[in-house]
Protein backbone atom coordinates (compact mmCIF):
# COMPACT_ATOMS: atom_id res chain seq x y z
CA UNK A 1 0.00 0.00 0.00
CA UNK A 2 1.37 3.39 -1.04
CA UNK A 3 1.32 5.83 1.90
CA UNK A 4 1.21 9.60 1.28
CA UNK A 5 1.07 12.24 4.01
CA UNK A 6 -0.59 15.54 3.14
CA UNK A 7 0.87 18.12 5.50
CA UNK A 8 1.53 21.77 6.12
CA UNK A 9 1.81 23.22 9.63
CA UNK A 10 -0.03 26.34 8.45
CA UNK A 11 -3.82 26.12 8.58
CA UNK A 12 -6.20 27.26 5.87
CA UNK A 13 -4.06 26.19 2.92
CA UNK A 14 -6.54 23.74 1.37
CA UNK A 15 -4.94 20.66 2.88
CA UNK A 16 -8.13 18.78 3.72
CA UNK A 17 -9.82 19.88 0.49
CA UNK A 18 -6.83 18.45 -1.36
CA UNK A 19 -6.95 15.20 0.61
CA UNK A 20 -10.68 14.67 0.01
CA UNK A 21 -10.66 15.45 -3.69
CA UNK A 22 -7.48 13.56 -4.54
CA UNK A 23 -8.86 10.54 -2.67
CA UNK A 24 -12.10 10.83 -4.65
CA UNK A 25 -10.29 11.20 -7.98
CA UNK A 26 -8.08 8.17 -7.33
CA UNK A 27 -11.10 6.10 -6.31
CA UNK A 28 -12.94 7.21 -9.45
CA UNK A 29 -10.23 5.73 -11.70
CA UNK A 30 -10.31 2.41 -9.87
CA UNK A 31 -7.82 2.76 -7.02
CA UNK A 32 -8.87 1.40 -3.63
CA UNK A 33 -8.24 4.33 -1.32
CA UNK A 34 -7.95 4.73 2.45
CA UNK A 35 -8.11 8.29 3.76
CA UNK A 36 -6.83 8.74 7.32
CA UNK A 37 -8.25 11.80 9.10
CA UNK A 38 -5.43 12.60 11.52
CA UNK A 39 -6.76 16.07 12.39
CA UNK A 40 -8.69 16.44 15.69
CA UNK A 41 -11.00 18.92 13.93
CA UNK A 42 -12.28 16.00 11.82
CA UNK A 43 -12.85 18.12 8.73
CA UNK A 44 -12.06 15.32 6.29
CA UNK A 45 -14.61 13.10 8.03
CA UNK A 46 -17.28 15.82 7.93
CA UNK A 47 -16.40 16.75 4.36
CA UNK A 48 -17.06 13.17 3.26
CA UNK A 49 -20.45 13.14 4.97
CA UNK A 50 -19.48 10.74 7.78
CA UNK A 51 -21.62 11.61 10.80
CA UNK A 52 -20.53 11.50 14.42
CA UNK A 53 -22.78 8.47 14.92
CA UNK A 54 -20.80 6.58 12.27
CA UNK A 55 -17.52 7.28 14.09
CA UNK A 56 -17.98 4.57 16.71
CA UNK A 57 -14.30 3.79 16.37
CA UNK A 58 -11.75 6.28 15.08
CA UNK A 59 -8.08 6.98 14.47
CA UNK A 60 -7.84 7.76 18.20
CA UNK A 61 -8.70 4.15 19.06
CA UNK A 62 -6.11 2.94 16.57
CA UNK A 63 -3.33 5.15 17.95
CA UNK A 64 -3.88 4.16 21.58
CA UNK A 65 -4.15 0.48 20.64
CA UNK A 66 -7.83 -0.16 21.33
CA UNK A 67 -8.72 -1.03 17.75
CA UNK A 68 -7.22 -1.99 14.41
CA UNK A 69 -7.39 -0.01 11.19
CA UNK A 70 -9.57 -2.67 9.55
CA UNK A 71 -12.10 -2.55 12.40
CA UNK A 72 -12.23 1.25 12.53
CA UNK A 73 -12.70 2.23 8.88
CA UNK A 74 -15.98 3.56 7.55
CA UNK A 75 -17.16 3.20 3.96
CA UNK A 76 -17.97 6.56 2.37
CA UNK A 77 -20.50 7.46 -0.30
CA UNK A 78 -17.66 7.35 -2.82
CA UNK A 79 -17.15 3.82 -4.18
CA UNK A 80 -13.71 2.37 -3.32
CA UNK A 81 -12.99 5.18 -0.82
CA UNK A 82 -12.80 4.23 2.86
CA UNK A 83 -12.22 6.61 5.75
CA UNK A 84 -10.44 6.18 9.06
CA UNK A 85 -12.37 8.94 10.83
CA UNK A 86 -11.38 11.45 13.48
CA UNK A 87 -13.23 12.47 16.64
CA UNK A 88 -12.66 15.11 19.30
CA UNK A 89 -10.97 12.40 21.41
CA UNK A 90 -7.95 12.81 19.16
CA UNK A 91 -7.25 16.16 20.82
CA UNK A 92 -6.01 14.29 23.88
CA UNK A 93 -3.88 11.83 21.94
CA UNK A 94 -0.87 14.17 21.83
CA UNK A 95 -0.65 13.98 25.63
CA UNK A 96 -1.56 10.29 25.94
CA UNK A 97 1.09 9.24 23.44
CA UNK A 98 3.97 11.10 25.13
CA UNK A 99 4.88 8.42 27.73
CA UNK A 100 4.82 5.59 25.16
CA UNK A 101 8.18 4.33 23.88
CA UNK A 102 6.92 3.90 20.32
CA UNK A 103 4.88 7.12 20.25
CA UNK A 104 6.17 8.23 16.83
CA UNK A 105 5.49 4.84 15.19
CA UNK A 106 1.93 4.10 16.32
CA UNK A 107 0.27 4.93 12.99
CA UNK A 108 3.01 3.28 10.94
CA UNK A 109 2.64 -0.02 12.79
CA UNK A 110 -1.15 0.10 12.60
CA UNK A 111 -1.06 0.64 8.83
CA UNK A 112 1.50 -2.12 8.35
CA UNK A 113 -0.92 -4.52 10.04
CA UNK A 114 -3.87 -3.35 7.93
CA UNK A 115 -5.18 -5.76 5.36
CA UNK A 116 -4.12 -5.40 1.74
CA UNK A 117 -7.45 -4.24 0.33
CA UNK A 118 -6.23 -0.67 -0.33
CA UNK A 119 -3.87 0.49 -3.04
CA UNK A 120 -3.08 3.82 -1.43
CA UNK A 121 -3.42 5.55 1.93
CA UNK A 122 -3.67 9.36 2.10
CA UNK A 123 -2.99 10.81 5.56
CA UNK A 124 -4.57 14.20 6.25
CA UNK A 125 -2.29 15.66 8.94
CA UNK A 126 -3.29 18.43 11.38
CA UNK A 127 -2.07 22.02 10.83
CA UNK A 128 0.79 21.74 13.32
CA UNK A 129 4.12 19.97 13.71
CA UNK A 130 3.12 18.06 16.83
CA UNK A 131 3.13 14.35 17.63
CA UNK A 132 0.15 13.56 15.40
CA UNK A 133 1.86 15.05 12.35
CA UNK A 134 5.07 13.25 13.29
CA UNK A 135 3.11 9.98 13.27
CA UNK A 136 1.79 10.83 9.82
CA UNK A 137 5.25 11.62 8.46
CA UNK A 138 6.79 8.50 10.00
CA UNK A 139 4.02 6.31 8.55
CA UNK A 140 4.25 7.81 5.05
CA UNK A 141 6.74 7.16 2.29
CA UNK A 142 5.84 10.30 0.33
CA UNK A 143 4.86 13.81 1.38
CA UNK A 144 2.49 16.09 -0.52
CA UNK A 145 2.58 19.74 0.57
CA UNK A 146 -0.34 22.07 -0.26
CA UNK A 147 0.99 25.64 -0.33
CA UNK A 148 -1.26 28.68 -0.38
CA UNK A 149 -0.26 31.44 -2.79
CA UNK A 150 0.31 34.12 -0.16
CA UNK A 151 3.13 36.16 1.33
CA UNK A 152 4.15 33.89 4.23
CA UNK A 153 4.03 30.67 2.20
CA UNK A 154 7.76 30.16 1.72
CA UNK A 155 8.56 30.94 5.35
CA UNK A 156 6.22 28.18 6.53
CA UNK A 157 7.50 25.80 3.87
CA UNK A 158 11.10 26.12 5.05
CA UNK A 159 10.02 25.19 8.57
CA UNK A 160 8.14 22.14 7.30
CA UNK A 161 11.07 20.97 5.16
CA UNK A 162 13.36 21.32 8.17
CA UNK A 163 11.01 19.09 10.17
CA UNK A 164 10.91 16.57 7.32
CA UNK A 165 14.71 16.36 7.35
CA UNK A 166 14.69 15.70 11.10
CA UNK A 167 12.05 12.98 10.62
CA UNK A 168 14.24 11.38 7.94
CA UNK A 169 17.29 11.35 10.19
CA UNK A 170 15.53 10.14 13.33
CA UNK A 171 12.67 7.89 12.20
CA UNK A 172 11.97 7.49 8.50
CA UNK A 173 14.85 7.70 5.99
CA UNK A 174 12.44 6.58 3.23
CA UNK A 175 10.32 9.74 3.44
CA UNK A 176 10.50 11.66 0.15
CA UNK A 177 8.87 14.86 -1.11
CA UNK A 178 6.28 13.79 -3.66
CA UNK A 179 5.54 17.37 -4.58
CA UNK A 180 4.23 20.80 -3.66
CA UNK A 181 0.82 21.88 -4.93
CA UNK A 182 -0.04 25.57 -5.15
CA UNK A 183 -3.53 26.25 -3.78
CA UNK A 184 -5.96 29.18 -3.52
CA UNK A 185 -4.45 30.83 -6.58
CA UNK A 186 -6.22 34.06 -7.52
CA UNK A 187 -5.32 35.13 -11.03
CA UNK A 188 -6.66 38.62 -10.32
CA UNK A 189 -4.06 39.07 -7.58
CA UNK A 190 -0.51 39.89 -8.67
CA UNK A 191 0.80 38.54 -5.35
CA UNK A 192 -0.50 35.04 -6.14
CA UNK A 193 1.49 34.96 -9.35
CA UNK A 194 4.58 36.38 -7.62
CA UNK A 195 4.43 33.72 -4.90
CA UNK A 196 3.91 30.97 -7.48
CA UNK A 197 6.93 32.19 -9.43
CA UNK A 198 9.06 32.32 -6.26
CA UNK A 199 8.08 28.80 -5.22
CA UNK A 200 8.85 27.39 -8.68
CA UNK A 201 12.19 29.22 -8.75
CA UNK A 202 13.04 27.75 -5.34
CA UNK A 203 11.77 24.18 -5.75
CA UNK A 204 11.71 23.62 -9.51
CA UNK A 205 10.27 20.31 -10.64
CA UNK A 206 9.04 19.48 -7.13
CA UNK A 207 6.12 21.86 -7.75
CA UNK A 208 3.17 20.34 -9.61
CA UNK A 209 2.22 22.01 -12.88
CA UNK A 210 -1.43 22.06 -11.82
CA UNK A 211 -2.49 25.04 -9.70
CA UNK A 212 -5.66 24.93 -7.58
CA UNK A 213 -7.66 28.16 -7.95
CA UNK A 214 -9.75 29.97 -5.40
CA UNK A 215 -13.20 28.58 -6.09
CA UNK A 216 -16.53 29.05 -4.33
CA UNK A 217 -17.70 25.51 -5.13
CA UNK A 218 -14.67 24.04 -3.38
CA UNK A 219 -15.68 25.96 -0.25
CA UNK A 220 -19.35 24.97 -0.51
CA UNK A 221 -18.89 21.24 -1.04
CA UNK A 222 -17.90 20.25 2.56
CA UNK A 223 -21.09 21.77 3.97
CA UNK A 224 -22.99 19.23 1.86
CA UNK A 225 -20.78 16.36 3.02
CA UNK A 226 -19.50 15.82 -0.50
CA UNK A 227 -16.18 16.09 -2.31
CA UNK A 228 -16.20 18.94 -4.82
CA UNK A 229 -15.74 16.35 -7.58
CA UNK A 230 -19.21 15.04 -6.78
CA UNK A 231 -20.80 18.32 -5.70
CA UNK A 232 -19.88 20.07 -8.97
CA UNK A 233 -17.66 18.12 -11.34
CA UNK A 234 -17.47 20.93 -13.88
CA UNK A 235 -16.37 23.77 -11.59
CA UNK A 236 -12.84 25.13 -11.98
CA UNK A 237 -11.75 23.64 -8.65
CA UNK A 238 -12.89 20.12 -9.54
CA UNK A 239 -11.25 20.28 -12.96
CA UNK A 240 -7.99 21.37 -11.31
CA UNK A 241 -8.07 18.47 -8.85
CA UNK A 242 -8.68 16.00 -11.69
CA UNK A 243 -5.57 17.36 -13.44
CA UNK A 244 -3.62 17.18 -10.19
CA UNK A 245 -4.69 13.56 -9.69
CA UNK A 246 -3.31 12.65 -13.12
CA UNK A 247 0.00 14.32 -12.26
CA UNK A 248 0.05 12.59 -8.89
CA UNK A 249 -0.47 9.14 -10.41
CA UNK A 250 2.42 9.76 -12.80
CA UNK A 251 4.72 10.37 -9.82
CA UNK A 252 3.50 7.46 -7.69
CA UNK A 253 4.75 3.86 -7.79
CA UNK A 254 2.51 1.44 -9.65
CA UNK A 255 -0.04 -0.27 -7.43
CA UNK A 256 1.36 -3.74 -8.10
CA UNK A 257 4.84 -2.59 -7.13
CA UNK A 258 3.54 -1.00 -3.94
CA UNK A 259 1.54 -4.01 -2.76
Amino acid sequence: MIRVAIANQKGGVGKTTTAINLATALAAVGWKVLLVDLDPQGNASTGLGVSQAQRRLSIYDVLIGNSSVADSVVATRVPRLDLLPSTVDLSGAEIELVPLDDRAHRLERALEQADARWDICLIDCPPSLGLLTVNGLVAARQLLVPLQCEFFALEGLSQLLSTVERIRQAFNPQLAILGVVLTMFDRRNNLSQAVADDVRACLGAAVFDTVIPRNVRLSEAPSHGLPALIYDLRCAGSEAYLKLARELMARLPQRAEAA
